[in-house]
């Protein structure tokens, strides 16, 4: 028999879906803001509020509302934050043409993509501005411009002449190879920003082809995008309705709104998901505890609604140890595994015995190094900045001038066996896949000598890749002699330069574009090959290792988060300010005073999400330069209990 109140207390959030289908089916329809907590089961509400709105699941006013959208044909459109969160949404929904899912970024090009001369109006607007502001700030500093400020105004006033004479424009980040009519991400958002809010005609055509958007995620939403939206949205009550799903506490990108429920109009809906399906208890206990704690130097307020775990999830496991940060690095990574068969002796799960746990750290660079692949990161980072690591979005693929090595290498050494022998039947479809036999000779002799030399490349790169001591060149040197794949001529011309590689630049030196790149090819020919396949692995999130960024939106079984702000090297984020090993810094304090956002208002919050990731275990390993201060904050918080605190030796 159904325990009853245990049926009422896991379904405290049934009522949502008709209540949000109540305001989209209202006449006139009414704006909304969900606020949805971690792993409170939001992506399954807005599928059955779609499901609704356009006749799948049986709905008075949604059946009327998709027969009009048939009639006019119109789609209500979604927009998420990433990739895989357009694809688990249409998974769920099912073959439906009256919603059209997608990023933020291809919603926006879909929308502007063809209109070259608006979108060439509105960059020079934008860049035009930027560059005014800049000049105005620089003038008011006591140096004045700076010859170094002077060259970043120069660059600006430069991609304004070169915008003005750029006639077709697409939506691609690398413009190296696709010329200067390509645009990078922010660009696209930009210009549909300015647009939306300087053009009647782009407004009409939203709002003819989508009367409702939903954007998910809307905390981490581009605020010029987000506020063009909201403002149409006001304009056109009838015309245009928007439904913001997210959750503040989970804001960790600069791009969203600070505070994005204090600008909800008075107007507008709130319902909310007060739910956690994801996490057992004591893991939905600390996390609630977290947001709740009122912290010096804390700006943002603890509003939001607490969440409530699912009546059978009662139990979970949580620690924390604390260690001092002057070790090694390699002491941190011997320690941190320590923390883990700690982890597998309390908890008795498995997992954490056998690796089988996400750790997340701070930043890039720090995973790389817990990683073992520092060398091939910081190579990829000299080559492209921008491209080098994973995105939250999923849109980083790694630079573009190394996609031999993350693509088509890749898919031939795993045709490659532990002892260098090569499947040839499976290393003939990857070939096939990219083209590699598309210019074999016709010639029947120079078609076996050619098949013969490629056959010889081939075991050359096997026996290479078979080796752990093989460097990157190595590897790469019967691929380009042979010309097995086509190869981006800059990798090419870098490969083919014997030059010894620049020294890096002192502080505060300047260093030419050509020079870093130069710095970076010789730096990821010198590395390792075996690093290679840790880098691929982790840029494309199948790695076991993430930052704490990049895992928003996910969820695992077990999670160790790693605080170390030592060797993440940052400044927006800093844990030992929370658990109080470092004292808040008199920026802090100014910053704070004004009500401005703090760096323990931002540490806070990405303290929220990791903890959040996980369903039944979670270890936190902090790092603290005064881990007897730390000890006392941790004690004085209440968050752990005193057998769940671990110093460690």
């Amino acid at each position: 028999m159904t325990n009853s109140s245990a049926l009422d207390d896991n379904d405290r959030d049934a009522g949502v879906v008709e209540e949000i289908c109540g305001y989209l089916t209202d006449i006139p329809p009414r704006n909304y803001f969900l606020f949805a907590g971690a792993g409170s089961g939001k992506t399954r509400t807005l599928v059955e509020v779609l499901r609704r709105l356009t006749g799948v699941t049986e709905h008075e006013k949604g059946g009327q509302l998709a027969r009009s959208l048939k009639m006019y044909g119109r789609s209500i459109r979604v927009v998420t934050y990433t990739k895989n969160a357009v694809s688990v949404i249409n998974r769920r929904l099912g073959d439906n043409n009256l919603v059209s899912v997608s990023t933020i970024h291809s919603f926006c090009w879909e929308l502007i993509n063809g209109f070259n001369d608006d979108i060439r109006e509105s960059l020079i607007a934008v860049k035009e501005a930027q560059l005014a502001k800049e000049t105005a700030e620089a003038q008011a500093k006591p140096r004045g411009i700076t010859a170094a400020k002077q060259r970043d105004l120069d660059e600006i006033t430069n991609e304004i002449e070169v915008l003005r004479t750029t006639e077709v424009f697409k939506y691609h980040p690398d413009r190296n190879t696709y010329g200067p009519g390509a645009l990078p991400h922010n660009y696209v958002l930009d210009a549909t920003a300015w647009l939306l809010q300087n053009k009647p005609t782009l407004q009409s055509i939203l709002k003819d082809r989508h009367p409702i958007i939903l954007i998910d995620e809307s905390q981490d939403t581009m605020k010029g995008v987000l506020d063009s939206l909201m403002v149409l949205a006001k304009k056109s009550e009838r015309d245009l309705t928007l439904g913001l799903l997210g959750d503040h506490r989970q804001r960790i990108y600069m791009d969203g709104h600070a505070d994005l429920p204090s600008i909800v109009p008075e107007s507008w809906a709130t319902p909310e998901l007060q739910m956690n399906h994801r996490s057992q208890r004591r893991i939905v206990t600390l996390i609630n505890k977290i947001w709740e704690t009122e912290f010096e130097g804390r700006t943002q307020p603890t509003k939001g609604s607490a969440q409530h775990p699912r009546t059978e999830k009662a139990g979970g496991t949580v620690r924390l140890f604390l260690g001092d940060t002057s070790r090694s690095p390699e002491d941190k990574v011997l320690s941190e595994r320590w923390c883990a068969e700690r982890m597998f002796e309390i908890s008795g799960l498995a997992d954490w015995n056998q690796g089988q746990y996400q750790l997340l750290a701070l930043e890039h660079k720090l995973v790389a190094t817990r990683g073992s692949f520092l060398d091939v990161y910081e190579a990829m980072v000299l080559l492209d900045p921008n491209a080098a690591a994973p995105s939250g979005s999923g849109d980083n693929k790694g630079p573009s001038t190394v996609q031999i090595l993350l693509n088509e290498l890749a898919h031939l050494e795993a045709c490659v066996s532990d002892e260098g022998i090569v499947n040839e039947f499976k290393a003939t479809e990857v070939f096939r896949r990219y083209g590699g036999l598309d210019n074999m000779p016709e010639d029947s002799e120079a078609r076996v000598e050619r098949t013969d030399e490629m056959l010889e490349a081939i075991a050359i790169f096997a026996m290479a890749c078979a080796n752990s001591e093989s460097t990157i060149a190595e590897v790469l040197a019967p691929v380009l002699s042979a010309n097995l794949f086509e190869v981006d001529h800059r990798l090419l011309e870098a490969y083919v330069d014997k030059s010894p590689a620049p020294q890096a630049p002192g502080r505060g030196e300047d260093e030419s574009k050509q020079t870093r790149m130069r710095r970076g090819w010789c730096a990821l020919f010198a590395s390792p090959w075996k690093q290679l396949k840790c880098y691929r692995n982790y840029l494309a999130g199948i790695s076991e290792l993430a930052t704490h960024q990049v895992v928003k939106g996910s969820e695992f079984n077990h999670v160790m988060v790693v605080m170390d702000d030592a060797l993440a090297g940052g400044t927006l984020i800093k844990y030992d300010k929370i658990f109080g090993g470092t004292q808040l810094s008199p920026t802090d304090k100014k910053n704070a005073e004004a009500g401005k956002e703090t760096t323990i208002d931002r540490t806070l919050r990405l303290l929220y999400v990791t903890c959040s990731r996980a369903q039944e275990s979670l270890a936190l390993v902090l790092w603290s330069s005064d881990p007897s201060a730390a000890m006392a904050r941790i004690e004085e918080s209440m968050w752990f209990t005193k057998d769940e605190i671990q110093v460690i030796p």
